[in-house]
């Protein structure tokens, strides 16, 4: 297991080449949850995540020999993004291989770097797997993603800088992936303050960590995609298992709607754009699944580079979860008037239309019926109902789907 003194000197090593990330506080959060939150912004590092870290720190512990070789990569995208970073900063040859579900944005970034990227395979376990044959038939130096000493000493800086910004730190919450960013925190700052509090969460699609202390040892885990693409790995490292083992408090899983809402949370609240991986651990707090009461909280957001394509589904999701948006299915009846006399009740209740559709057209329909299929915007839950209730005494039948 690395030390205090290696993480020391991976924040000698990297110093000049990333940025240090801002602690904020969050007053809302704090009102919300009765502690005092802050966020330790990782989205704001160089390439939008934590990742550049290690991947500079391992970089730069490389031989003379194995530069003039180039280095191969596994990564959903941010391990991706923070290799070609690096091996660009040190003049050497990086290839990436990144699943097929990689966002599009972080795949452009990593060429962006000047990194060769390779698609293969449906998981992160599949892109891997194809790495390390690359690797063997090139000869690179493979840069695993996690479970390699420097690369979680890098990560680990981060521990560094939150005991520095927030000596009276009482909770750590963190994501888990592979197990890199919270266990170099782990080692950081149990060194510094053994009382410390930390608290990693994982993605219930994916809680390989979880399985893995269950299971007293590192196993594969199958799931369904995630929105939290950059911490869906199906197998955690030995190493961090370790640390885990040894140090870690506690793992607490959230589901795909309570990381949606957190992005939005972040968005909205904080003016802070978060990738799905990056807002789990602030989705732990805002679902109530850890008591912070009282308390002083570092919750790190680990990542920013959220695919723009996918900003709108995630955002949707969440409003819908919130009753600030709603799909109705409304019966009328088909005859001149009974549309613009719904829409007048619409528009009473001071409820914005984002999308109409009117057919005659089902087999469940009546002659002189029509059925609207409404989306529609609202404030929260009471507003929506206080329409739903208008609807009702005015004889509209309606569904909420």
């Amino acid at each position: 297991m690395i030390k205090l003194d290696d993480i020391k000197k991976a924040n000698e090593n990297i110093k000049n080449s990333i940025k240090r990330t801002p602690l904020i506080e969050c007053p809302l959060l704090n009102h919300i949850t009765g502690a005092n939150v802050y966020l330790k912004l990782e989205n704001l590092q160089k390439t939008g995540s934590f990742k550049a870290r290690g991947a500079i720190n391992k970089i730069m512990h490389l031989t003379e020999e194995e530069k003039k070789r180039g280095v191969i990569a596994s990564s959903a995208g941010n391990h991706a993004q923070g290799v070609a970073l690096g091996a660009s900063q040190a003049g050497i040859k990086a290839t990436i291989v990144m699943p097929k579900f990689a966002p599009i944005s972080k795949i452009l970034a990593t060429k962006s770097y000047g990194a060769e990227v390779i698609l293969e395979g449906e998981t992160f376990n599949d892109a891997y797997e194809h790495a390390l044959k690359v690797q063997k038939e090139n000869d690179y130096v493979f840069l695993h993603a996690f479970d390699d000493d420097e690369i979680i000493a890098g990560q680990g800086t981060i521990g560094l800088e939150i005991f520095e910004d927030l000596e009276n730190v009482d909770v750590v919450l963190c994501p888990v992936g592979g197990g890199g960013i919270m266990g170099g925190i782990a080692v950081a700052l149990k060194t510094l303050k053994p009382n410390v509090k930390l608290i990693g969460v994982e993605a219930a699609n994916m809680p390989s960590m979880k399985k893995a202390l269950e299971n007293n040892g590192p196993l594969l885990v199958t799931g369904p995609q995630t929105i939290a693409d950059g911490i869906a790995v199906g197998r955690v490292g030995n190493r961090t298992h370790e640390i885990f083992k040894d140090l870690i408090d506690d793992i607490v899983i959230v589901d795909e709607d309570e990381i949606a809402q957190a992005i939005l949370f972040l968005m909205e609240k904080s003016k802070v754009v978060a990738e799905g991986a990056g807002a789990t651990a602030l989705a732990a707090v805002l679902a109530n699944k850890v008591d912070v009461k009282g308390l002083n909280v570092a919750i790190v957001i680990s990542g920013g580079n959220i695919d723009i394509t996918n900003i709108e589904k995630i955002v949707n999701r969440a409003q819908i979860i919130q009753n600030k948006r709603a799909k109705l299915n409304i019966l009328i009846k088909d005859m001149v008037g009974e549309l613009s006399k719904l829409t007048k009740i619409i528009s009473e209740e001071h409820t914005n239309i984002l999308y109409l559709n009117q057919t005659r057209y089902s087999n469940n329909l009546k002659i002189n019926e029509q059925l609207l299929e409404i989306v529609i915007e609202c404030v929260d839950s009471n507003h929506l109902q206080g329409l739903l209730n208008k609807l009702t005494e005015n004889n509209f039948k309606y569904t909420l789907v």
